[in-house]
């Protein structure tokens, strides 16, 4: 019977330093295959396979579509695609974001769990947010192995920590000792069986791999919340399984409490900054035409006018002052952190 030779990895901010140790200490005849979602930028050109390929005596690559799955090997996600893993072979998908993200790591953890149960080990690494929360939740739903790397010894602690949160898991390591278990995991026979996969996570690998069936199909999965997608506006999906709350909308984009949370508060800020500099512009364009107004003689127009103005700047004063005092806020945190 095989061993857990399914090792799906994910990180964020601080991974590559974490990413360099783990595959550092993998030996050559690695007795399985591992797939690697770092956040990197759309339109970014990720050196992450080669930094790995020097890191370790494995071979990565960024992943291809439909590309089979061979032990051994690094399967890296390229930037602005998610990697989803199919029962052996890889698919590589401009699907909705999850957690803001594309790639992201739930969508790779979680087609993990469905495509291959007991066999998945999940490995969440340094990073900020709650991006591999949901996933590892499916890895451990469907049998596999939770892994995180100790918070204290991450760059960035949230990410794990909020995995942590929500997940029982199996192991908590600092980033020097992840390799020596996935090497002796990779050896243990998975003789653990698992029932059929879940609905819900069906339909959700589905909408992650752009199937347009059940995109379309009126059956979401989760129950419809009072909240609207950051990215898109539709309604967004409560999805509640345990300790894990997460939202997802019709046409896919995908979000867990700290990261809708986190998208709110950026379109918020956005929204205040557009209303600031409308009443801006507002306020400029009544003092215009209240001193265009008294140049013709028109003072009681040019009053009505100057009302307008000092109306419109005290709003602006109200909302400058909301952004101000984010701003001392996150400069704070910042400095604390």
């Amino acid at each position: 019977m095989p061993g857990h030779d399914i090792i799906v990895i994910g990180a964020s901010s601080g991974g590559i330093e974490s990413l360099q140790a783990l595959v550092a200490g993998l030996p050559r005849d690695l007795a399985a295959s591992l797939f690697v979602v770092l956040h990197v930028p759309a339109d970014g050109d990720s050196g992450l396979p080669r930094i790995l390929s020097h890191a370790g005596p494995l071979p990565a690559t960024h992943a291809k579509d439909n590309e089979p799955v061979q032990r051994g090997r690094i399967y890296v996600a390229p930037p602005d695609f998610h990697l989803l893993l199919r029962s052996g072979y890889v698919r590589i998908v401009r699907g909705p974001k999850e957690n803001r993200h594309r790639p992201a790591i739930d969508p790779l953890f979680r087609t993990a769990a469905r495509a291959y149960g007991p066999r998945v080990v999940g490995v969440v690494l340094s990073g900020m947010l709650d991006d591999g929360a949901a996933g590892l939740f499916a890895v451990k739903r469907r049998g596999g192995v939770a892994v995180v790397q100790d918070p204290a010894d991450a760059l960035f602690s949230d990410m794990p920590r909020s995995s942590m949160e929500v997940v029982d898991v199996d192991y908590c390591l600092k980033k020097g000792d992840i390799a020596p278990l996935l090497v002796r995991l990779s050896r243990e026979e998975v003789k653990q069986k698992v029932g059929p996969v879940p609905d819900e996570m069906k339909k959700e690998t589905e909408i992650e791999a752009m199937d347009m069936d059940t995109i379309e199909n009126q059956d979401k999965p989760g129950t419809p919340s009072v909240y609207g997608c950051p990215d898109c506006g539709g309604i967004l999906w409560e999805l509640e399984e345990g300790e894990l709350l997460r939202f997802r909308c019709r046409v896919g984009h995908a979000f867990g409490a700290d990261g809708l949370v986190a998208a709110q508060s950026e379109r918020l800020d956005d929204a205040l900054w557009s209303a600031f500099r409308a009443l801006q512009e507002n306020a400029a364009l009544a003092r215009r035409l209240a001193a265009r107004a008294r140049k013709n003689g028109h003072d009681s127009v040019a009053v009505s006018f100057d009302e307008r103005a000092r109306s419109v700047e005290a709003q602006s004063e109200v909302i400058h002052g909301l952004l101000t005092r984010e701003e001392d806020t996150t400069l704070i945190k910042t400095k604390e952190s």
